[in-house]
């Protein structure tokens, strides 16, 4: 039986993942009011009824994909358009050769693809939506089949009227730039609330899809890139990590997207400098404290090195050693001393992962001059000796 919370749910998920859904009746299919599935089931063709207990499944001759299945309540569910594979900017001229469509409007289209998702085989949604096909129908056993479509031209492409042609084109572009925009503001948010597991909408765009703005396809990347890098470095100072810690994220991440050479490694990189910002704020947002201890964990951020005192931090603030402990315990759940020795293990682990730097350097780094203090210290937290760390992370 079909569960309304179900069905949103469902169509949330797509929502959220850049995959439209919409609930159309039969006739509208068979009337060829259901834009990119006209012909699909012609009017009075009753063996290509939408049939229960069946996964519809069509791609054009456009490359556009769309899936549709009928609800106990005799609407439609479609989903689409979508690709259901990343199509090069050669194989979608090829297409839209094969297509009839003029060399002009193909500007705009570009910018239509570029916002639609890109659904793999074995995409979680396809998962997902299994999953809902066999609650819906109470059976594992139902038929998924693929229907052959004609091509289909967007509205106005396929007109001869030059007049309709460019405002079509223009709707078309202004939804494309709407998507672009709702979707770089939805990582934004994403990262004022460092909400790190929505790295996968970054899945649903290729490296094809992002906005050409220049002949070199490594350029594009770079440009929307560095475009990423400051939306999320403006979202995460608006969460309040502050601008010392977010300057050497963004500078690091400058100089490797000036080093991308390679298209393929794009999105990987993308969801880096997302997961950077995300935890960025998770570790650093402290605009909720109060004043002395947002200055108190800024003063030992920016240099663990340093001989960091509880009583040193206080006395640079004019306070008191004890008012000073009892308010940062209070907003931050940990003690001064055990902030410090936290940041410091933080740093130690990262220094022994990813430098062949001397334990001894290692503790000069993180502001324990003594060795084996720091090698005590290290096992105590870690239950591991800073050189058993070091040798497992080669390992693995």
């Amino acid at each position: 039986m079909l569960s309304q919370e179900e069905l949103r749910l469902v169509r949330d998920t797509l929502r959220r993942s850049h995959v439209g859904s919409a609930l159309v009746s039969l006739e509208e299919l068979q009337g060829g009011r259901v834009e990119g599935l006209e012909g699909l089931f012609g009017e009075g063709a009753t063996e290509r009824l939408p049939a229960w207990h069946t996964v519809y499944r069509t791609e054009n001759r456009m490359g556009l994909c769309h899936t549709l299945l009928t609800l106990p309540t005799g609407e439609i569910l479609l989903i689409g358009p979508y690709l259901g594979r990343p199509l090069s900017h050669a194989e979608r001229l090829e297409l839209w050769e094969r297509a009839g469509i003029p060399p002009q409007a193909q500007k705009n289209l570009h910018e239509y693809y570029g916002t639609l998702a890109v659904l793999l085989p074995g995409d979680r949604l396809f998962a997902m939506l299994d999953s809902f096909c066999e609650s819906l129908w109470d059976t594992s056993a139902f038929s998924v089949m693929e229907l052959d479509q004609q091509a289909f031209l967007p509205s106005g492409l396929a007109r001869g009227e030059d007049r309709a042609q460019d405002f079509d084109a223009r709707l078309m572009h202004m939804h494309a730039m709407e998507t672009r925009y709702a979707f770089e503001n939805e990582l934004m948010r994403a990262v004022t609330q460092g909400q790190i597991r929505k790295e996968e909408m970054l899945s649903a765009f290729s490296a094809e899809q992002f906005e050409q703005r220049s002949s070199d396809p490594i350029r594009n990347l770079q440009n929307y890139d560095i475009i990423m890098n400051t939306l999320l470095r403006k979202a995460a100072e608006q969460a309040g990590v502050h601008p010392i810690h977010l300057d050497q994220v963004s500078s690091s991440f400058a100089r490797r997207i000036e080093e991308l050479k390679e298209p393929s490694l794009n999105l990987a990189l993308m969801k880096e400098i997302f997961r950077a910002y995300c935890r960025l704020v998770r570790k650093h947002a402290i605009r909720h404290y109060s004043l002395p201890v947002q200055k108190t964990v800024l003063l030992i951020d920016a240099d663990l090195s340093a001989e960091l005192s509880p009583r040193a931090l206080a006395q640079a603030q004019g306070l008191s050693l004890g008012y000073l402990d009892k308010i940062f315990k209070a907003e931050t759940g940990s003690t001064v001393t055990a902030y410090i020795r936290a940041e410091r293990m933080k740093l130690a682990m990262q220094l022994l992962r990813t430098t062949q730097l001397q334990i001894q350097t290692v503790a000069q780094h993180c502001g324990m001059m003594d060795v084996q203090y720091f090698s005590r210290t290290f096992k105590r937290e870690t239950g591991m000796t800073p050189r058993e760390y070091r040798d497992r992370a080669k390992r693995s």
